[in-house]
């Protein structure tokens, strides 16, 4: 099977997933999870990559990312999947791999999309039955974004800092865009386009990106997200 393209343009919003060899853990333990943000940020940091909202679930891991220059999030990815695996290695007297192949990444539409795709990202823990709300989960960026909570790995996007003047009133405003779910449809598209490694956006989004390109990309089906706030 050939391998999926994926399209590294410097300054468009990615939504990234990594998993665990057959979907097994890839955390065992508390330590663990600070261990691999440490190393997230260190890598992030070194490839000018900016994290704007992240979950790390048991066994995969959920990334919003703008890169910087075109190989940075490939970079990024490289040295942070080392340096984790590495120590972990040297931690459980392990050896060998950790992740599953490459990973996935979709540029994602910042005006329509953006906030959508980092709810997603943020409700995996409530969609996997772990916690029954996002902000009991302790290992994701819910907290920065709906509390206030600080978190030297978040660089705020423009869309989330664009809800209000203030920050207690950005909080709120966030806090708001969790009490109705994403509705199944585009939660499948979400699903699709990132595993497709596609475009999360909308046609114009999508003719743009060809364009910048130079090829086509896949994407799910086209038209503006239903307004699920």
């Amino acid at each position: 099977m050939p391998r999926q393209c994926r399209y590294f343009i410097p300054g468009i919003p990615q939504h990234v997933i990594t998993r665990g060899v057959d979907r097994q853990a890839v955390f065992f333990h508390e330590q663990d999870y600070t261990l691999y943000l440490r190393a997230l940020q260190d890598a992030a940091a070194r490839n000018e990559c900016l994290i704007h909202a992240y979950v790390l679930m048991t066994n995969h891991v959920h990334l919003l990312v703008t890169p910087g220059r075109e190989r940075s999030l490939p970079l990024m990815m490289q040295a942070m999947g080392r340096n984790y695996v590495q120590r972990l290695n040297v931690r459980y007297g392990r050896t060998g791999t950790l992740w599953e192949g490459r990973y996935k990444a979709s540029l994602v539409q910042d005006s329509s999309y953006l906030l959508t795709c980092q709810r997603y990202i943020e409700l995996n823990p409530v969609r996997a039955r772990m916690v029954a709300a996002p902000g009991e989960y302790p290992y994701s960026s819910y907290p920065y974004h709906a509390v206030g909570t600080d978190d030297a790995m978040i660089t705020a996007h423009a869309c989330y800092l664009d809800l209000a003047v203030d920050p207690s009133g950005r909080q709120q405003a966030y806090r708001k865009l969790f009490h109705n779910l994403i509705d199944e449809e585009l939660l499948t598209r979400i699903r699709k386009n990132t595993n497709a490694c596609g475009v999360i956006g909308d046609n114009r989004f999508k003719e743009q990106i060809e364009a910048m390109l130079g090829r086509t990309v896949p994407t799910g089906r086209r038209g503006r997200p239903r307004l699920v706030q």
